[in-house]
């Protein structure tokens, strides 16, 4: 492990019940041996989120996230491994050691630490400047925005001043080094000019992340000049995707929902007027990580975008963002205003809660921007736009979803709702929408069906062997970790099988002792494998024998093609595997009890 060693991450992970820390995010209902509950990763409505007590695992048959507790607290709290480890040694009242660190980790820590010091340091620097003489402009700037002192300091505001290399000068004299003030983003070096600043003569607001430790900043130029707004780059700790401005705040509001701005100007001028629940993203467009940010503190997000034709295009993006991720986006109508800062100048936080309170509902405004581009008055554009209606509402997944929408629609345009909804079923018929999926006897959907049967076959071994240990013993002949052709599905079947030898199976051990978030997801991919549609002792016990020949056959053929002429150990490993593969034929499987919870 790059920070811990082996032992140290088995102790911390093993004192963290699995099924007790995900139910502190998720509930979850127990069936069988295993618990279910909704994904917190993606927008369900049946669960097909499970958590098994006895592998230490989640894995969700839906979109594939998978891995053990530390993995899970990665996932949903966006944690680093140490700050995993850290949560869950904390919880369990373990204490980690700082030696523990290679040398390599310790520098990459002590770089994060730096890099964090060196903002914190630039804020207070910033903060300073705006109260000093030469941040009078900045100051005129914010007073003339109506902010008060207390907003100014709330939200850390300040100003950088004129001379381009003002903050570099200040924090080399502090004791820091070009290369790690080239990794904060506060400073360029080049040959030519030396050290300068990222930000001159301009309002600065920093950005902070959940935990108010400063990440990054903007900076808004005083005067002429280009970029009018321009973002700290993105930098070891600032991931302008996975934070939104104002959430260390907003956090804590006591308001069910969040509302969701375009700039930080509106932040600030939301939270002033009393709207603490107020964010925004950071210069970038909204994406899935800020929607699964947003999740784990609100159900309902309210988008108040500036009210041009860029502000909806913003809003028009961020609501099937909002809606996969399983949050309620309802869109506030800001007009004849520009944006909330502007209409809150214009008519006060009361009028500004009215429209929040008439809020439209998301797929209402985007049927409203849709009519834009069609001529009611002429019959066949008429048609054309109530044939888009109903391919839309063609994209809820649930019968009643639709059958409300396709009410609201038709009470909307004064439509005869049986015409409307006969037109919604036709064109769904048509284009194969409302029929059901068809389920191949394999238990896998066609439309699913994008993985190759090899792969699947091999996961399936995987599962078995995590799932009935006296499986080893029949398969030990035939099947080795040498037959699993694909190399993370080799890796895995080696600690798989080591395991087995050393009589401790663990699987969400393994897990841990891959790297990557994206190799751990598929490892818990591995040992979650499922045959929907066999239920039976003996379906079961022929499925097992048919997948053991499948992945010796593949792993024979792919020697075959690969062997060297000269190889002659593989040759006979490949003639004397021949002949274990007529034995293997003949023989009879009786391995799974009766009643055993499907596979």
């Amino acid at each position: 492990m790059p920070y811990y060693s082996e032992e140290l991450v088995e102790e911390v992970r093993s004192a963290n019940d699995i099924v007790d820390v995900i139910s502190g995010y998720v509930r979850l209902q127990k069936k069988g041996s295993t618990y279910f509950g909704l994904c917190p990763f993606h927008n369900e409505k049946t669960p097909s989120f499970s958590v098994s007590p006895g592998k230490q695992m989640y894995y969700c048959f839906g979109c594939g996230a998978g891995g053990n507790v530390l993995t899970f607290l990665m996932q949903y709290e966006n944690y680093t491994f140490p700050e995993a480890m850290e949560a869950l040694a904390d919880r369990a009242g373990i204490e980690l050691p700082k030696q523990e660190m290679s040398q390599k980790a310790r520098q990459e820590a002590d770089k994060r630490a730096r890099i964090l010091e060196i903002n914190k340091i630039a804020a207070k620097y910033f903060y300073a400047q705006l109260r000093m003489e030469q941040g009078n402009i900045g100051m005129e700037y914010f007073k003339k925005r109506e902010l008060t002192s207390e907003t100014m300091t709330k939200f850390g505001l300040g100003y950088s001043n004129k001379f381009s290399d003002d903050l570099y000068q200040y924090l080399h004299k502090q004791g820091y080094e070009d290369d790690i003030l080239k990794d904060s983003g506060l400073v360029t070096i080049d040959e030519r000019r030396g050290g300068h600043d990222k930000f001159w003569n301009r309002v600065m607001f920093p950005i902070m992340d959940a935990n108010n430790r400063v990440i990054g900043f903007g900076g808004r130029v005083m005067g002429e000049g280009e970029p009018k707004y321009l973002n700290s780059p993105e930098t070891m700790i600032f991931d302008k995707s996975r934070n939104l401005y104002g959430l260390n705040i907003a956090r804590t509001t006591r308001r069910p929902y969040m509302l969701l701005c375009e700039g930080y100007m509106d932040v600030i001028a939301l939270h002033q007027a009393g709207f603490d629940n107020a964010v925004a993203s950071l210069g970038t467009a909204f994406t899935p990580g800020h929607a699964n940010l947003l999740k784990r503190y609100t159900k309902e997000v309210y988008c108040t975008f500036d009210s041009d034709g860029a502000g909806i295009k913003a809003a028009l993006r961020a609501i099937p963002i909002l809606k996969e991720a399983g949050l309620t986006a309802k869109i506030v109508n800001m007009k004849p205003y520009k944006d909330p800062d502007e209409f809150i100048k214009a008519l006060g936080p009361e009028e500004y809660q009215k429209r929040i309170d008439n809020a439209q509902n998301s797929f209402m405004f985007e049927i409203q921007v849709m009519e834009q581009n069609y001529n009611l008055k002429d019959p066949e554009s008429k048609t054309a736009f109530y044939n888009a209606i109903a391919d839309k509402i063609l994209e809820f997944e649930e019968q009643l979803e639709r059958e409300n929408y396709m009410q609201a629609v038709a009470e909307k345009y004064q439509m005869g709702f049986e015409n409307f909804r006969k037109l919604v079923m036709h064109r769904g018929t048509r284009g194969g929408i409302t029929k059901e999926p068809r389920t191949l006897k394999s238990g896998i959907n066609e439309k699913n069906k994008k993985e190759d049967g090899m792969k699947q076959s091999q996961k399936l071994m995987l599962t078995w062997l995590i799932e009935e240990p006296g499986l080893f013993e029949i398969i030990k002949p035939y099947i080795g970790p040498e037959d699993f052709t694909e190399e993370l599905y080799r890796e895995a079947a080696k600690l798989v099988f080591k395991q087995y030898e050393e009589g401790k199976l663990n699987p969400a051990k393994i897990i841990s002792m891959f790297t990557e978030e994206e190799q751990q997801k598929e490892i818990a991919g591995l040992f979650n494998a499922r045959l929907k549609e066999v239920t039976t002792q003996s379906d079961k016990e022929k499925a097992l024998k048919e997948t053991i020949i499948r992945v010796k056959k593949n792993s024979m053929d792919y020697r075959s093609k690969h062997l060297d002429p000269t190889d002659m150990a593989g040759l006979q490993k490949l003639v004397a595997d021949k002949k274990n593969m007529e034995k293997l034929q003949k023989l009879e499987i009786c391995i799974f009890p009766p009643n055993k919870d499907k596979i």
